[in-house]
């Protein structure tokens, strides 16, 4: 039996979730906590697991995806380093990108 499904988008990359599911998505500006809600508008692709499709153009209007954040963190550092030979020049600069941790909870 297949799943209900959806595809959303959110900080500017896209998801494909399920009801259940845990996605790590881009921080969402805002004052937001572990244990808050969050609704996904911008939902591009709808199945409801049997014989419906439902494909927006580019959006699917009323169309929403609600869930809960699990966890606010930080991802790991990624360092980066610029250098040029003979010439006295080095740059080492490291960066952390925060995340939200969202468990989906209802595809409506």
């Amino acid at each position: 039996m297949a799943k209900e499904f959806a595809i959303i988008e959110t900080g500017g990359k896209q998801y494909l979730v399920e009801e259940g599911s845990t996605v790590k998505i881009e921080k969402i500006k805002g004052a937001h906590e572990v244990g808050g809600k969050v609704v996904f508008e911008n939902v591009l692709l709808v199945d409801n697991g049997k014989d419906a499709t439902t494909i927006g153009t580019p959006y699917i209007s009323g169309a929403k995806v609600s869930g809960e954040i699990k966890k606010i963190g930080r991802a790991k550092k990624v360092t980066v380093i610029k250098y040029k030979a003979k010439s006295n020049y080095f740059k080492k600069r490291g960066h952390r990108q925060p995340f939200f941790e969202v468990k989906i909870t209802k595809l409506a």
